[in-house]
């Protein structure tokens, strides 16, 4: 898709003199004239000293000499003329917080930039919107002189990284850290425990992780390493450890924690396990407590997730001795175990200091008013917690895993949908969000690939006013900033490529290319199934694939011009002409490719899908050029073929259809 991503994408937005700034700040207002970015950029800092501070400027000045290619020196400025100088008013919390005052002001003009911080995080925010600015101009890079004025409209602004189902290691849970702090996301969830692997040390409770981690885990001093990584891009770090449910990886070697009988194991499918703690021995209370004990030691956040989703009940129901206790407890049922068993675990979180946090089903009246609810069923629940009185974080919408567009995610409000019915007093305790990544269906190599780019329209939807809604020129700034994001380190673009290398076995694998460029993956819903277990290889053509095509939707664009008035937008047809001629030959060069490769053999239909979508692309093309005229028949048959096209095959969409059914719809129109 490289052809038309250069052909037809002459957006404003992505020109070298306008920025494409993400999250959209609350105001920025161009001025004339750029600031030069040269071998002689230089940053300092007035204000109280702090070592966050003073290491986000070495690590900023590195970022701009990646960004640029420019060698620039570490050297300190002369006083008084760096190219960059912020003040700092003060401090702010030596670890992150809630509600920490995020907010600066950041000026740019041809002789120099100034930022005006009340914190460090409110400066490390302005830095990265520094960063976004950087771009080529007609002498070389610079950022144009602006003033911007910024905070966020939410407090909590998160991504949750399931490291439990597939783990992930330290290095690529800090690359995503680095990508998060780019587009102003301040809280990594950390979903550390479920069925198919407990992934932290515990030192009292050591059979935990040896018995249920296959040795994929972290020792207590990498998780030091990362909250401290965190902390230093103004990023908190929240914990989850998921119980009563979720919990099979605890129980290999702690069966005592459980109803069940055994012999136990972690789980290697998924879905929703029957096994379950025991909520009715004191003995699961006390084993409890010592390890909330020890692993609040590990997060200085004063925020600790107990998970609390999907617990089935059904050991419950099925144990005479669990039904004898709650009856003496006066429990009706399997809900009120649940309920109780939090309300116990909520007193142990209290007595570590920390503010206890559950997924939506931990809401119940009786639940101390202290619990944060977070929700990810619907926003109706969302609602109904604020009404009871609860803080409340939504995930609902948020599911990266699902690979749903940006476009979906960036229509989902925190304080939309039935919450626009709240109080403004009410509204005040929804707190924010959080992305999702659950990790059924990727692993190290590919989750960048299913949080980015797409988790920066959510972050822009957390820190952005809430009539900033334009879905167009979010794309736009989107496709820049993903680019952009590449300089963190994160890889969800770089591995795309050695990806399809290998399914190619090595050999030159352009018409791989041009497919996969053209096809879009499945999330978890479609692709849920006996097939994958945490032993799957996710190596294939629906694992490298992304999630949105950047060159369908351009193509959509073009099309959707040229229909409009083919005359005036003579390019778009020239560009569709030269896509649609490179699809209908791209099948003979496929062919040969596939030959023998078991990894390709699936994707052979799509290949000649493709094909034959190219050939009708011409024909419609002639036909929209008055040339050759189109039989009803005709119409008819290749509206069929692109509904059956644009239905799911080997796990992804072959997204193509969409640009020939913007022509089809046109036609039959006519």
């Amino acid at each position: 898709m490289r052809l038309f991503l250069a052909g037809l994408l002459t957006i404003a937005a992505l020109r070298a003199d306008t920025p494409t700034l993400m999250p959209m700040p609350v105001k920025a207002e161009s001025n004339t004239g750029a600031l030069p970015i040269d071998a002689t950029f230089t940053v300092s800092a007035t204000g109280p000293a702090d070592p966050r501070l003073a290491a986000a400027l070495t690590r900023f000045i590195a970022r701009v000499a990646r960004q640029t290619g420019i060698i620039v020196s570490a050297r300190k400025p002369v006083a008084g003329a760096a190219t960059l100088h912020i003040e700092l008013a003060g401090r702010g919390a030596e670890y992150p917080t809630l509600g920490e005052d995020e907010s600066y002001q950041l000026n740019v003009a041809p002789t120099g930039a100034r930022i005006n911080a009340v914190t460090v995080d409110g400066a490390l925010r302005a830095l990265e919107t520094f960063a976004q600015l950087i771009a080529p101009g007609p002498d070389g890079f610079r950022a144009p002189a602006m003033h911007i004025e910024d905070h966020p409209r939410f407090a909590w602004r998160g991504l949750m990284m399931d490291v439990s189902r597939h783990f992930m290691p330290v290095e690529v849970v800090e690359r995503n850290l680095d990508a998060m702090a780019a587009v102003k996301l301040n809280v990594l969830h950390w979903h550390l425990s479920d069925d198919q692997g407990f992934r932290v040390e515990s030192r009292l409770h050591p059979r935990l992780q040896l018995m249920g981690s296959d040795g994929m885990y972290y020792t207590q001093a990498e998780i030091r390493r990362v909250v401290a990584y965190a902390r230093d891009r103004g990023i908190r770090v929240v914990p989850e450890f998921d119980i009563p449910g979720h919990t099979a990886s605890w129980f290999p070697g702690y069966p005592e924690l459980t109803v069940g009988k055994g012999p136990f194991e972690i789980l290697r499918k998924f879905g929703i396990s029957d096994d379950v703690m025991d909520p009715t021995r004191e003995w699961t209370y006390a084993f409890l407590d010592s390890f909330i004990g020890e692993m609040t030691l590990l997060f200085p956040d004063k925020y600790f997730h107990v998970g609390g989703d999907e617990v089935n009940g059904k050991q419950w129901n099925a144990s005479p001795r669990i039904q004898a206790f709650a009856r003496m407890h006066k429990l009706r049922d399997a809900r009120d175990l649940q309920v109780y068993f939090n309300q116990r675990i909520q007193k142990i979180v209290q007595k570590h200091g920390k503010i206890m946090i559950g997924w939506d089903e931990v809401l119940h009246p009786d639940l101390p008013k202290a619990t944060v609810v977070h929700i990810w069923r619907n926003q109706a629940s969302l609602a109904d917690a604020v009404r009871q009185g609860f803080r409340t974080i939504l995930s609902w919408g948020y599911y990266l895993d699902h690979l749903s567009p940006a476009a979906y995610h960036y229509g989902i409000d925190p304080a939309g949908g039935p919450a626009e019915q709240l109080t403004a007093e009410q509204a005040a305790k929804i707190l924010g969000g959080e992305a999702c990544m659950w990790s059924e269906l990727v692993d190290a190599e590919t989750v960048d690939s299913r949080i980015w780019p797409r988790t920066a329209a959510i972050a822009e939807r957390l820190w952005s006013q809430k009539d900033v809604t334009d879905v167009e020129r979010m794309y736009t700034r989107l496709e820049a900033v993903s680019r952009m994001l590449e300089w963190t380190g994160v890889q969800h673009r770089a591995n795309y490529a050695p990806m399809l290398s290998r399914l190619a076995a090595d050999r030159p694998n352009d018409p791989l290319r041009v497919l996969a460029d053209a096809s879009e993956a499945l999330g978890l819903g479609p692709r849920r199934g006996a097939r994958y277990t945490t032993q799957t290889p996710l190596n294939r053509f629906v694992d490298a694939a992304r999630a949105e095509s950047e060159g369908v939707r351009a193509l959509e664009h073009a099309a959707a011009r040229a229909t409009a008035d083919p005359k005036a937008n003579a390019a778009d047809v020239t560009a569709l002409r030269e896509q649609f001629m490179r699809w209908a030959a791209n099948d003979a060069r496929f062919q040969p490719l596939a030959e023998g490769n078991a990894l390709l053999t699936e994707t052979e239909p799509l290949s000649a899908d493709l094909s034959a979508l190219g050939a009708a692309g011409l024909r419609l093309l002639d036909a929209l050029n008055g040339a050759t005229p189109l039989p009803g028949d005709w119409l008819t048959q290749q509206n069929a073929e692109v509904t059956r096209m644009l239905r799911p095959n080997a796990e992804v969409t072959l997204a193509a259809a969409r640009v020939v059914k913007v022509l089809l719809d046109a036609a039959s129109h006519k």
